[in-house]
């Protein structure tokens, strides 16, 4: 229909579990061609429904696709590599750390995310800014920590005080309501159940 082309190349395709079956018949059909790209995907899913299917498979990919595919697992970054990571992402935003602060950083990295690791850059590189300072130090990464969560601590905080949030009096209402309906099924069958019996008794 026009709506997607394929041209030589090499096209990479993340978090591919995302695709409905549409396009993973398209992808089938068009590494058919002799201008077939190199397809490269990605996706960190296991076991999983094909995006608008039932039907579940590896990856959540078709498995005539998947038949096609040469897989290559990975395994998390080490605390040297993500240091280097965290170092060159540095240079690249232009921010002079610390040693200390890059120490730091690295096992912040290891314990979350690197992604949350790496978005701490810029924020301690601004605290630092702010404290008249060219170098972010480790008390720099510390604040920016304490500002702002990682997705661990957030899940863990919502867990502790769930019941302080309105999202859990919804839950409560609902609660409340299926009881309520409950027990009016309840009443009601009683009453039938009190009707027939007295039935019985005229009969």
């Amino acid at each position: 229909e026009g709506r997607a082309t394929i041209v030589p190349g090499v096209l990479f395709i993340d978090e591919v579990h995302m695709l409905d079956m549409e396009c993973f018949s398209f992808l089938n059909r068009a590494l058919e061609s002799d201008m077939a790209p190199v397809l490269v995907i990605a996706t960190n899913r296991g076991i999983a429904k094909i995006r608008g299917t039932e039907y579940k498979s590896p990856h959540g990919i078709p498995l005539d696709l998947l038949d096609r595919l040469m897989i290559v697992s990975t395994v998390p970054y080490t605390a040297e590599e993500t240091r280097k990571i965290l170092s060159v992402r540095c240079e690249e935003e232009d921010v002079e750390m610390s040693d200390d602060a890059l120490e730091l950083l690295t096992r912040i990295g290891m314990e979350t995310s690197l992604r949350y690791a790496m978005h701490m850059i810029m924020a301690a590189s601004l605290v630092a800014e702010k404290r008249k300072s060219g170098e972010v130090e480790i008390e720099d990464v510390k604040r920016v920590y304490t500002l702002f969560v990682d997705v661990k601590r957030s899940a863990q905080f919502l867990m502790e005080y769930q019941e302080d949030y309105m999202f859990n009096e919804l839950d409560r209402e609902d609660d409340d309501s299926e009881d309520s309906s409950d027990s009016d099924s309840d009443s009601e069958s009683g009453k039938d159940k009190g009707k027939e019996e007295a039935a019985m008794e005229e009969g």
